[in-house]
């Protein structure tokens, strides 16, 4: 850096001597006193550029170069007519015109340079160097941009300033990069990453918040993302997220929500730090047990909370225990795994995450071998564990017991929203959330967890759950039937649906749309709270119940006849039947294609015969709009076609 500013003073300094030694050349003619004013002018410079090249490895290079040639240009310029004015002879002096304004718009250039090279030496100086602590003001060459130079200042005081200033600084960068996008990417332009990524580094509590704050509303389009992950955003990141104060952690997931939204390209760069290691252990902190892939090193070596969790598994109680013995059991389980978010309900999650962990643990050959000696130490191990905390190797949680609850909570908020923008579309990451305990995380969070949790939550699942309806490898691993951590989710999805008074409903509704082909034809409670959603008021949630339904439904679905049936049953029929006459236009598309769908594969329902489905059917055939819509181009005359069949056979049957 000192190398390069020192290049670039170079010339400049060579010029004033130029400037000097041609004005004391000028000093015999016309324009005396206007030349020794110049020299003089041209002096002060000379001795401000020296002092620069002195403190070059102190220069903030962004400004100095704009400031440099800007000067460069004036001292051209002086030469130039200082040159000309020093012309000796009479026929010279005759043919030489000078204008009268050309000195003193030169002097006026000289004083702008001189004042913005003045306020480049303290702009760069440390704060300990500088002469006091007020407004270092605007330079001459901010006149036709203030702003620019009011960025150069703060990161300036990025490189230079006591921890303080470099807080107030990236706060100062954060009003700008929120009030304007095009402050944000000149933020970027004049190297205000770097620092702002030191900061979130090595700041204190304030200016780390503010610093990763900035990171998040910088990364504003992919060009800015890009910038970011060069400059080493990813690896400043993970060290926060493994060992930073927690409210410091929740800005950065934040920010990492932020950079994933908006360069979803980038999401691979963040899973090959292990961010996704460290947000889903956020995530478990205190809501569910961590994965045995963040505790267990090998196949061969077990934590000490696996072994306890293992060994603590209580014996089978016969089928004629009193009722004293059950309620003692129960009691021994919720000891071992408590809900973290409360006691209503205390059974329900808590059987279920219970039965996930020895689910995980009888695929532990090893465990099954030491069985015996395991138990016997279990009380020994129990009381280890409740003194010290289990070292992940992907996190620190060091402290995380102490901060309040506000503070927990945001942080699984952003931790859940952060894993919500890196699960969108990126099978190898969902896989990796997936097989840890973030499902049975989302699970609890979305009956316990607050409002921005919850959602968070529903999100990140309504991603998952879309990879997975295009991942058949995922929607296996993931979402199997005897899986207790897709039982839990699917719980409370199915719970969110039945209520239909959130701002949850929505996401939950898609996620089992997605999940649609792991169900089985026996699982009838999915169906019956996404009909019953087609009578919705609201024409957005009919629509996606109808949407969900349909992948039920569909001819790519194994089981598409059980599930038409079931729909059916369900009074699905007549729900369709309203909509397609009179819903919103966009629902009466939806609608349409499942009533289709139906049509096409149950053809010889009695419950369509009554709903005089085939008369809908035809009305639709003759709408524009419908008709030329993708979605119901082929589909529509297919189905009309079986219908007309089956229902005119079975007419006496049915009437």
């Amino acid at each position: 850096m000192a190398d390069i500013v020192k290049q670039i003073l170079a010339k400049p300094i060579q010029l004033t001597d130029q400037v000097v030694k041609a004005a004391d050349e000028a000093a015999a003619g016309s324009f005396k006193t206007e030349c020794a004013d110049l020299k003089s002018k041209t002096e002060k410079l000379a001795a401000l550029l020296r002092q620069a090249a002195r403190a070059s490895s102190d220069l903030y290079e962004r400004p100095t170069r704009r400031i440099i040639d800007d000067t460069e240009q004036v001292l051209d310029k002086a030469l130039a007519l200082v040159l000309k004015s020093r012309a000796n002879g009479l026929m010279k002096r005759v043919f030489t015109i000078i204008p009268a304004t050309a000195f003193k718009k030169m002097s006026s250039l000289l004083d702008n340079s001189i004042g913005d090279v003045s306020w480049l030496l303290r702009v760069s100086a440390s704060a300990n160097d500088r002469e006091d602590d007020q407004y270092l003001g605007l330079p001459p060459i901010a006149a036709n941009e203030p702003i620019l130079c009011l960025i150069w200042e703060q990161i300036a005081t990025l490189y230079t300033g006591s921890i303080e200033d470099r807080s107030d600084a990236a706060a100062s960068l954060v009003s700008l990069a929120r009030d304007n996008d095009r402050y944000g990417k000149l933020i970027i332009e004049e190297g205000g990453v770097v620092p702002l990524l030191k900061l979130v580094k090595e700041g204190r509590l304030e200016g780390q918040e503010n610093a990763a704050r900035a990171i998040g509303l910088l990364g504003r389009d992919p060009e800015s993302v890009e910038h970011m992950i060069h400059a080493g955003v990813c690896l400043v990141f993970a060290k926060i997220l493994k060992e930073g104060p927690m409210t410091v952690q929740a800005m950065v997931a934040w920010a990492v929500s932020e950079l994933a939204a908006n360069h979803p390209q980038c999401q691979d760069h963040f899973a090959q730090n292990n961010i996704i290691r460290l947000l889903v252990s956020h995530l478990a902190f205190e809501t569910v047990q961590e994965h045995s892939k963040y505790t267990i090193t090998s196949n061969k070596a077990m934590s000490i909370h696996s072994v306890v969790m293992a060994s603590n598994k209580p014996n089978p109680k016969p089928h004629n225990s009193n009722n004293k013995g059950k309620e003692d059991e129960d009691k021994q389980n919720r000891t071992q795994i408590s809900h973290p978010m409360g006691d209503q309900n205390p059974y329900q999650m808590h059987n279920v995450v219970r039965s996930a962990v020895n689910q995980t643990q009888s695929k532990l050959p090893q465990l099954q071998n030491n069985t015996k000696s395991t138990q016997s130490n279990s009380k020994q191990n129990l009381q280890h564990q409740q003194q010290q905390h289990i070292s992940l190797p992907g996190s620190s949680i060091k402290g995380r017991e102490s901060e309040d609850e506000a503070t927990k909570a945001s942080m699984k908020a952003m931790a859940a929203r952060a894993l919500w923008k890196l699960a969108k579309g990126n099978p190898p990451i969902c896989h990796s959330i997936t097989e840890s305990r973030a499902l049975l995380c989302f699970a609890v969070l979305l009956e316990k967890g607050p409002e921005d949790v919850q959602l968070n939550s529903a999100m990140a699942l309504m991603e998952i759950t879309a990879v997975a309806e295009k991942d058949v490898d995922l929607r296996r691993s993931a979402f199997k039937p005897n899986s207790p951590a897709a039982k839990a989710v699917i719980d409370q999805l199915l719970k969110i649906i039945d209520k239909a008074d959130s701002d949850l409903l929505i996401p939950c509704i898609k996620s089992i749309g997605y999940l649609a082909r792991t169900f089985r034809a026996t699982e009838t409670r999915i169906i019956a709270p996404l009909v019953q959603l087609l009578d919705e008021k609201e024409g957005e949630v009919s629509r996606e119940a109808a949407i969900a339904l349909t992948k039920f439904a569909c001819s790519e679905n194994y089981l598409h006849i059980d599930h038409s049936k079931a729909i059916i049953s369900e009074g699905g029929a007549k729900h369709l039947i309203q909509l397609v006459y009179f819903g919103e236009q966009i629902v009466q598309i939806s609608a349409l294609v499942l009533l289709c769908y139906i049509a096409l594969h149950f053809p010889d329902s009695e419950a369509l015969a009554q709903a005089e489905a085939l008369t809908v059917l035809e009305w639709a055939s003759k709408q524009g709009y419908m008709v030329q819509d993708p979605s119901v181009d082929s589909l529509l005359p297919e189905a009309k076609g079986r219908l007309e069949l089956y229902q005119s056979r079975g007419s006496r049957g049915f009437h």
